[in-house]
């Protein structure tokens, strides 16, 4: 039990590592040793539970997609029948995991590169959630006279992809402040007038505050020396 508790440590130090060295250098600059060193382990370590750097890249990619999973799924069950509602609290909730996540702001990172391109991916899902609940939202009489749910989507999909780019470098992008504003332009021309004052730009849910401690365990570098 130790032995495989030892392991799972290991193995989640090196995703954590890689995640941190995709989005700093990209996939095909990022090397194993790097990631290795990054994760406080041996070479021989990061083999034993990796093979190559396209199977690190699946793993990352693999838990981004399960994070957005999480985050969808958690919107639509708080707002039950109010579908532009959940897209903008998880969009919210998505920026600020882009933010503090090194796993989510990687998978992202991967999705868009193109050594990467073609592998299922966290934004690929995140995509297919937005349209198929704008298309729910366009049946059901939620969206403003003239606009389709194929268009909305595209429309809050291509910037949810900016903000996330643009917040690699300015982590301003992704706040809560530039996301509420996001939403303040885009729902009077998205969102049935009738439900708009129901709507609340600045999501639902406010994020539970993060202890300064916390914070600090949440940062890009994972710990030392987890061993096998």
């Amino acid at each position: 039990m130790v032995k495989q508790e030892r392991a799972a440590r290991t193995r989640h130090a090196l995703i954590q590592a890689a995640a941190t060295v995709f989005a700093e250098e990209g996939f095909v600059t990022a090397s194993l040793s790097t990631i290795s060193r990054r994760a406080g382990v041996s070479n021989g370590a990061l083999h034993f539970h990796f093979a190559n750097k396209h199977m690190l890249a699946e793993a990352v990619e693999t838990e981004a997609a399960e994070a957005v999973r999480r985050i969808t799924e958690a919107a639509e069950a708080r707002q039950g029948g109010s579908s532009l509602q959940s897209v903008v609290d998880a969009t919210h909730e998505l920026m600020g995991s882009l933010a503090r996540d090194t796993v989510v702001r990687g998978g992202f990172g991967l999705a868009g590169d193109t050594a990467r391109r073609g592998q299922a991916s966290a934004r690929t899902q995140w995509q297919h959630w937005v349209e198929a609940v704008l298309s729910r939202a366009e049946h059901g009489g939620a969206l403003a006279q003239g606009v389709s749910g194929a268009d909305g989507a595209r429309v809050i999909v291509a910037a949810t992809a900016g903000f996330g780019v643009l917040g690699g470098r300015d982590a301003s992008w992704l706040s809560r402040q530039t996301i509420t504003g996001f939403w303040e332009v885009l729902l009077p021309r998205l969102a049935d007038r009738r439900d708009l004052d129901a709507l609340v730009c600045a999501g639902s849910q406010r994020p539970a505050a993060v202890p300064p401690r916390e914070r600090g365990a949440q940062e890009l570098s994972p710990q030392t020396g987890p061993g096998l």
